[in-house]
């Protein structure tokens, strides 16, 4: 079993201070329209917390192109480029959505001649069919609602190198696994792969998920902070996306308001507090940078491992 890892801290403004260099490769309209509905960002995040993360992302992907380059020396024969893997967790409602998108931007503007794909691993839950033939619907988020058999070999696959490897795509309108259709990854330079799994252990596997990353992210932040941060964002969708027809929560939209938030304050609570507290936060510490988030979404400090 992994051990976690040891980690220095930062404030913000020490973190800050490690790259001062350079402006972020985007606008504050861009910034805006890739955020998270509910979430809050401003450049000066970009410039105090992600234009030094970014940086670290850079040194890592130097070490570890430098290792396969050795590993091919070493063995004497040509080695194909692999994927740099990044893996990103947290909470629901916490933000790592925004974070991930974020840094797709940013590398990709960074790093103008990498290929650089993000995925969700919302995509490799098992369908609500399954689900509710297995009587865990109500478990969907945790580890058994995921299949984790697909997912270990989609990333076996962009390890190795895989052309148009096909992903299945989830909806969160419907509230479940579009079928039929499937999202392709050809080749990425830089995979990102967000979601709320990503550094747990599997129950069965032989191999875990955070084996296949080079560098992991965590987003994080208390408990009472994101479940506020959830009941903001779910009432705010039930006067916007929610009142499209044929949308989950739709019925919950057009009812009383009361009923629909005392729902949500029930599914935080046995659902995802649970998958939290149970789950989620045991693995923050397997991360190498964990970014802690305070009230409205700043982020006050940041860890980065030790060893």
């Amino acid at each position: 079993m992994n051990s976690s890892k040891k980690h220095y801290q930062f404030s913000r403004e020490e973190w800050k201070k490690f790259y001062r260099n350079g402006i972020p490769p985007l606008t504050e309209e861009e910034l805006q329209e890739i955020k998270s509905f509910n979430d809050r960002i401003s450049l000066q995040d970009v410039q105090d917390i992600y234009m030094p993360l970014t940086h670290l992302i850079h040194i890592y992907m130097k070490e570890y192109e430098s290792l396969q380059l050795s590993k091919g020396l070493f063995m004497q024969s040509y080695q194909r480029h692999t994927p740099f893997i990044i893996g990103i967790a947290g909470s629901v409602a916490v933000g790592k959505s925004t974070t991930a998108r974020l840094l797709q931007m940013m590398l990709s503007r960074i790093f103008k001649r990498q290929n650089v794909k993000l995925i969700t691993t919302d995509g490799f839950l098992y369908p609500n069919t399954i689900l509710e033939e297995r009587g865990i619907m109500d478990r969907k988020g945790f580890p058994e609602s995921y299949d984790m058999e697909l997912l270990i070999a989609f990333l076996d696959q962009v390890k190795s190198g895989q052309e148009n490897i096909e992903t299945p795509v989830y909806s969160h309108d419907i509230y479940d696994i579009i079928p039929g259709k499937a999202e392709i990854v050809n080749e990425p330079d830089i995979l990102i792969v967000e979601g709320i799994n990503v550094l747990q252990l599997p129950m069965n596997q032989q191999i875990y998920i955070s084996d296949f990353f080079d560098f992991s992210l965590f987003v994080d932040a208390e408990p009472e902070l994101i479940e506020t941060w959830y009941l903001t964002r779910f009432e705010a969708l039930l006067d916007t996306a929610f009142q499209v027809p044929g949308n989950f929560y739709y019925p919950y939209a057009i009812g009383p308001r009361k009923d629909a938030l005392d729902m949500a304050r029930q599914v935080w609570k046995d659902v995802n507090l649970k998958n939290l507290e149970e789950y989620i936060l045991p693995t923050r510490n397997n991360a190498d940078v964990i970014l802690h988030k305070t009230h409205g979404h700043e982020i006050d400090n940041v860890s980065l491992t030790k060893y």
